[in-house]
């Protein structure tokens, strides 16, 4: 906690280096979050670099004391992934095939399957309620601690348990529905 604080603020005063660290510290997690929501692995690429982007305009602002540095920066991938999505719901848009370059024959078949439940999944979060969603991207895709979800949605770890346990079961309905 104390060496990501001092890279916070070495990062504030415009040090490259700290901020790298912090980049490379956080991009997975904030990368799985937005992909998650957004369901485009090219997409979700852009949109977590431009979380980073507005991360580094905005480092200055941030306040060690408010909110854990990895809560502003979901907050900051939480607006990028809506202003996207309602951005999209204006703007329809056909998906391109993202599987290029081909795989290899031995792993067609696998790289189909995960594809497919990858699909699945996503539509299977759509049919849950947006707090659901919400705890399952940030618990599962963010690989975020209960503790962290909960200061981050302002909810008891609790309630936060209870939502993810709700969020798991429905899952597990919907994706054994028979088709």
């Amino acid at each position: 906690m104390q060496d990501e604080q001092s890279l916070i603020a070495r990062a504030q005063a415009r040090d490259a280096e700290a901020f790298g660290r912090l980049y490379g510290a956080y991009f997975d997690r904030i990368y799985r979050y937005v992909a998650l929501k957004i369901g485009s692995r090219s997409e979700a690429e852009d949109l977590t670099q431009q979380v980073f982007m507005n991360a580094l305009e905005s480092i200055t602002s941030y306040k060690v004391r408010e909110v854990p540095f990895s809560a502003w920066l979901y907050r900051i991938a939480h607006n990028q992934v809506v202003d996207c999505l309602r951005k999209r719901s204006r703007r329809p848009t056909l998906e391109l095939d993202e599987s290029l370059p081909l795989p290899s024959e031995e792993d067609i078949a696998a790289e189909t399957e995960l594809k497919l439940e990858t699909r699945e999944l996503i539509e299977a979060l759509k049919k849950l309620t947006p707090s659901q969603q919400e705890v399952i991207t940030l618990r599962f895709g963010a690989e975020m601690p209960i503790t962290e979800v909960a200061r981050l949605l302002g909810k008891t770890e609790g309630a936060v348990k209870a939502m993810q346990h709700s969020a798991v079961a429905a899952l597990r309905r919907i994706m054994c529905e028979p088709i």
